[in-house]
């Protein structure tokens, strides 16, 4: 494994983004009061999850991976089987972001009281189209009410700002 502390280099132009404060108008990364200053360094953090739906052919249940980044270091990395079985990819993927925004938002909490600056929102690469559109643009709604609250969740820390 190498570390490296360069900053990743990702067009802007390659991502959509959307202002959320319409549909989530009290969305903010909560920042603790009593968090130290940051000092130092900034850091860049991204992202890449996927789902595998029914990747365990014996339960047909759904596997997940997720790899976070600081600037180019891999700093953590989960795999999961869930416990439930996911009626189609779209589902497996979403409920997947869910669980990446939440390991991120934790980590940006960790950082910022370590005191090490964060460069800006965290870039997450996803590989299924329909929830990347279903996520970044205002005008997609959902029609599939079991994935609602990973939905929400997921536009929820985009209108915060931190993904």
């Amino acid at each position: 494994m190498i570390f490296d502390d360069r900053e990743p280099v990702f067009p802007k132009s390659n991502f959509h983004t959307c202002d959320w404060s319409s549909h989530y108008p009290d969305a903010s990364e909560k920042i603790p009061k009593d968090a130290p200053e940051p000092l130092g360094h900034s850091v860049s953090t991204t992202c890449y999850v996927d789902a595998d739906h029914a990747g365990c052919h014996a339960m047909r249940h759904l596997h997940m991976g997720v790899l976070i980044y600081a600037n180019c270091v891999p700093i953590i990395w989960f795999s999961k089987w869930q416990n439930t079985v996911k009626a189609s990819t779209f589902s497996s993927e979403y409920i997947a972001l869910r669980i990446t925004v939440e390991l991120i938002k934790g980590l940006r909490y960790k950082l910022l009281m370590l005191g090490i600056p964060i460069e800006e929102s965290t870039i997450i690469f996803c590989d299924n189209q329909a929830v990347v559109v279903n996520s970044t643009h205002s005008k997609s709604t959902l029609k599939k009410k079991h994935v609602s609250i990973a939905y929400h969740r997921c536009r929820e820390a985009q209108a915060a700002g931190y993904i």
